[in-house]
């Protein structure tokens, strides 16, 4: 983890504000309640300037989340994909994390929302690698969770919201209070459902493998994205659930994510994942490299490169 530093602007409620201007009121409705949804997107420098990495479907899933928790959103989605590419402009970084977020506001207290005016606001920082520079080739070490991935008749798991963080949030904290890197949570089923803030695949016998929709996951836009990847190296791909014992016996385990990227696991329980080697994770790393610098014209549609 790392220190935010201030940037130029944030952009709230339709313009950009300077940075120590973007505040909300202490009674603010989401605050106190949870009631948020937000995004992770990243932008990376490429030959033709800052590029935001699949900005559309992040968008699209902002909306969805909203949708889900019956947030009505005063923006339209190209206002908020031309209100990220505003604030990558005016800020001029080239690698950063955007987090697009919307929130009830300060209106009436009380468990009903609706009767506080929808907030959104953009904020844009420089973050590096969630789980670290050097696991990214090393790999990281994780344990599985006492706590539940929340079950869809608790919490919708497909909305990425704030209320859904305070799970993983519990699950990261054990993890790293145990000397581990990262927690992996099993759902009400004891299967495997995913990370505090990442998706999880599994190879074994050159088959990938992550657990699908129903296992409580949030369908991560670098997990579709991976997916791809695999489809494009001729590997086998299946969608299915596995048990805390498969991962032990996996060839490799990785994690996927936004702010993760794509980073390998080296142990899980107390237990050496394959052989320390992840030649497959590296195939997959590559790709994802390439495509979000813009070196590969396959995936240049993913960019939406801000002049």
């Amino acid at each position: 983890m790392v220190a935010i530093r201030p940037l130029k602007s944030v952009w709230m409620d339709g313009a950009l504000v300077p940075w120590d201007q973007a505040r909300v009121h202490v009674l603010t409705h989401g605050l106190h309640y949870g009631y948020a949804v937000f995004e992770g997107i990243r932008s990376h420098g490429t030959a033709a300037g800052p590029a935001i990495f699949r900005l559309p479907e992040h968008i699209d899933r902002f909306l969805s989340s909203a949708k889900i928790y019956r947030m009505k959103i005063p923006y339209s989605r190209e206002e908020l994909i031309r209100a990220c590419c505003d604030l990558v402009k005016d800020n001029g970084l080239l690698d950063s994390y955007i987090r697009p977020i919307a929130f009830s506001g300060y209106g009436e207290m009380g468990l009903d929302p609706t009767r506080s005016a929808v907030q959104v606001a953009i904020i844009q920082w420089s973050w590096g690698a969630y789980l670290g520079e050097s696991n990214a080739q090393a790999g990281v070490r994780a344990i599985v969770s006492s706590w539940v991935r929340v079950d869809s008749r608790s919490l919708p798991p497909q909305a990425k919201c704030a209320a859904n963080y305070a799970n993983g949030g519990l699950a990261k904290m054990e993890a790293t209070s145990a000397g581990y890197d990262e927690a992996i949570l099993l759902n009400s089923a004891g299967m495997v459902s995913e990370g505090p803030g990442e998706n999880i695949f599994r190879v074994k016998n050159d088959i990938v493998s992550t657990p699908p929709a129903s296992s409580g996951i949030l369908r991560g836009i670098t997990r579709d994205t991976v997916i791809q990847f695999v489809a494009d190296e001729g590997l086998i791909f299946r969608r299915s659930d596995f048990t805390r014992e498969e991962m032990f016996t996996a060839d490799e385990m990785l994690f996927t994510g936004t702010a993760a990227g794509i980073t390998p696991i080296r142990e899980v329980d107390g237990r050496p994942i394959g052989t320390g080697k992840y030649p497959i994770t590296a195939r997959l790393q590559k790709r994802y490299d390439d495509a979000i610098h813009g070196r590969s014209k396959e995936y240049g549609h993913w960019l939406t490169v801000v002049r």
